[in-house]
C-alpha cells in the first residue's frame, strides 16, 4: 500500500507544476487566515478546529463516494493516519493556540515560518534524499527574514513573553516538520485517500476532546456569517488544500513542500488587500520580495542559467 522514497543524493527538484501547486496551496491556506479572522469573533479556537477537520473530512468522504477510490484501502493504514493527524493537526494546533495566548501575532507568525528550517534539518537526518545544501539554508534564511520584515513592527509585539510560549510555537513548527517527513511514507497512496484518512483521524480525536471541554451547548448558536466562514475554512482551506498538499509532498519532498509556510502570510496579506480594503505597507512589499528571492535561491534554476 505504501512505498518509500527512492534513495538518491541529489534531492527533489521542483518542477514548474510543483511551483504552481505550491503557490495555489499558499493562496488557499492564506485564505484560512481570512476565514478564521471572521470565525474566531464568536467561536472558540478549538471548536473551530473541530468543525474545520470534521467538515473537511465529511466533504472528502463525499468526494470519494462520487469519484473514488474506495476509502476501504485506507483502513489498513489507520494507525499511520492517527500519527499523521497528531503531527499535522492536533499537536501543532494545540501548541500554537496555547503559545498565542501569551505572544503577539507577529512573533507567532515568524516562529511558525521557521517550519522549513526544522523540516530541512530533520530531513537531513531522517531521509536519504533530502540533504541540507547552502542554497536551501540561504533561501530559508531569506524566507524567515522576509516574513519578519513583512509583518514589520508587529514582530516586536510579544517579544517579552514567557519562554514556554515561544517554545510552544517552535514545537508546533517542529511538529509540522515531522509531519512533512512522516507523510512521505504515503507516497504510494492516492492523495485523496491520505487527506481523507488524516482528517478523519483528526476528527475522531478532536470531537470528543471539544465536547469534553466545552459541552454541546457551546457548539451552536453562531451567526450565518460565522458558519459561512467555517464552511470556507473547512471546504477550501482544509479539504481542497490537503489534496494539493499531499500531491506536492509526493512529488517534491518534505522540505520543498514546507516552503508553503512562507507563502501563507503573503497570500493572507494580499487577500486582505483585495477583499478587506487593507493597504499594503512598504514593509509588506519588501518582505514579499525577500520571500520571493528566497524561493528563487532554493529553486536554483535562475542561478544555473546565469552560470
Amino acid at each position: 500500500m505504501t512505498s518509500q522514497a527512492p534513495a538518491q543524493t541529489t534531492g527533489y527538484q521542483m518542477s514548474t507544476q510543483d511551483w504552481a501547486l505550491l503557490i495555489l496551496l499558499g493562496t488557499v491556506w492564506g485564505g484560512s487566515y481570512f476565514f478564521a479572522r471572521i470565525a474566531v469573533s464568536e467561536m472558540q479556537p478549538l471548536v473551530l478546529v473541530m468543525f474545520r477537520v470534521s467538515i473537511g473530512a465529511l466533504v472528502l468522504h463525499l468526494f470519494l463516494t462520487v469519484r473514488g477510490p474506495s476509502f476501504r484501502m485506507a483502513l489498513p493504514l489507520a494507525g499511520g493516519f492517527v500519527v499523521l493527524a497528531l503531527l499535522n493537526n492536533v499537536i501543532p494546533f494545540s501548541l500554537i493556540f496555547t503559545g498565542q495566548t501569551q505572544l503577539g501575532a507577529g512573533l507567532a507568525a515568524v516562529l511558525n515560518a521557521t517550519t522549513p528550517f526544522w523540516t530541512a534539518l530533520l530531513a537531513n537526518f531522517f531521509t536519504a534524499d533530502e540533504r541540507l545544501t547552502p542554497a536551501k539554508l540561504t533561501g530559508i534564511a531569506f524566507g524567515v527574514t522576509g516574513t519578519a520584515v513583512m509583518i514589520g513592527p508587529g514582530v516586536l509585539s510579544g517579544l517579552g513573553g514567557p519562554l514556554w510560549a515561544k517554545l510552544a510555537l517552535i514545537g508546533g513548527a517542529i511538529s509540522y516538520g515531522l509531519a512533512f517527513i512522516y507523510g512521505r511514507r504515503f507516497r504510494g497512496v492516492p492523495p485523496t485517500i491520505v487527506a481523507t484518512g488524516q482528517l478523519t483521524a483528526s476528527s475522531i480525536i478532536m470531537i470528543p476532546l471539544v465536547f469534553a471541554l466545552y459541552g454541546p451547548d457551546n457548539l451552536t448558536g453562531f451567526s450565518c456569517e460565522i458558519w459561512s466562514a467555517v464552511l470556507g475554512l473547512a471546504v477550501l482551506s482544509t479539504a481542497f488544500a490537503y489534496l494539493i498538499y499531499f500531491r506536492i509532498l509526493a512529488t517534491a519532498g518534505a522540505t520543498n513542500a514546507s516552503l508553503v509556510t512562507f507563502l501563507n502570510p503573503v497570500s493572507a496579506i494580499l487577500l486582505g488587500s483585495l477583499f478587506l480594503g487593507e493597504r499594503l505597507a512598504p514593509s509588506e512589499i519588501a518582505g514579499i520580495v525577500l520571500i520571493a528571492v528566497g524561493l528563487i535561491i532554493i529553486d536554483g534554476r535562475f542561478q544555473a542559467r546565469i552560470r
